[in-house]
């Protein structure tokens, strides 16, 4: 990674990938270590680090859930197959979508096209509210056929598991309209340009998590068994 500052204006331009050279314990050095000395407190590693531990934890819960699913649905003579709701078609298009805008919004801003990087995120979030409210109208529409969470085990399973990933889904809108409001435009530091591009990643990182355990989820419930 490299990060250029210029004597004549603020503006700082970071790229992205690479990542500043490690000078020991916390500090980081300007260009791996260049001519100036300059360090940096600041460690994209630490948004990696958070960002997979946060993953690390969602998937232990989501596992148990899907290791209880199997074990009930195998051992129930009360099992009954819920029909799937036409609307999570509409869901899992925009969450597969979403994944690939975040994608080209994340290389915009690596090439520094701060207009495209703020288009593209711009329609992630859209894609995500998307998401959220076409789950809530699946759930409206098993409702209006009679199907509700204390129905039988698989409509149990059904609320459980699209409740719990979409509590995840508006957590990441959150940090998409975090992204939004605060780093739309260059930070006037190298360590604040490098932790946008941190925040940006971690980000990234955990909308591509979000979509691939809908698809698990989404194999699982309507195709196990």
């Amino acid at each position: 990674m490299a990060a250029t500052v210029t004597n004549t204006s603020p503006v700082v331009d970071v790229g992205v990938g690479g990542g500043p050279k490690s000078k020991g314990g916390n500090g980081f050095r300007k260009n791996g270590g260049g001519h100036d000395g300059t360090d940096f407190r600041f460690s994209p590693a630490r948004y990696r680090v958070g960002i997979w531990v946060a993953i690390a934890s969602i998937v232990m819960l989501f596992t148990g859930l899907a290791s209880a699913y199997i074990v009930r649905s195998a051992s129930a003579d009360d099992w009954v197959r819920i029909a799937m709701p036409k609307m999570l078609w509409l869901s899992t298009s925009a969450i597969l979508i979403s994944s690939v805008t975040i994608e080209i919004s994340r290389r915009s801003l690596k090439r520094k096209g701060e207009a495209q990087y703020g288009m593209w995120l711009t329609i992630t979030a859209a894609l995500g509210v998307v998401f959220v409210a076409s789950q809530f109208f699946a759930w409206r529409q098993l409702a209006r056929q009679g199907v509700f969470v204390a129905s039988n085990p698989h409509s149990a399973f059904f609320y459980l598991f699209t409740g719990a990933h979409a509590i995840h889904v508006l957590g990441g809108l959150c940090a998409l309209a975090y992204l939004l409001l605060r780093t739309r435009k260059k930070r006037d530091s190298v360590e604040g340009e490098l932790k946008r591009v941190g925040v940006v990643d971690a980000a990234t990182t955990y909308w591509h998590f979000l979509d691939g355990l809908w698809i698990c989820l989404f194999l699982l419930l309507f195709f196990w068994k």
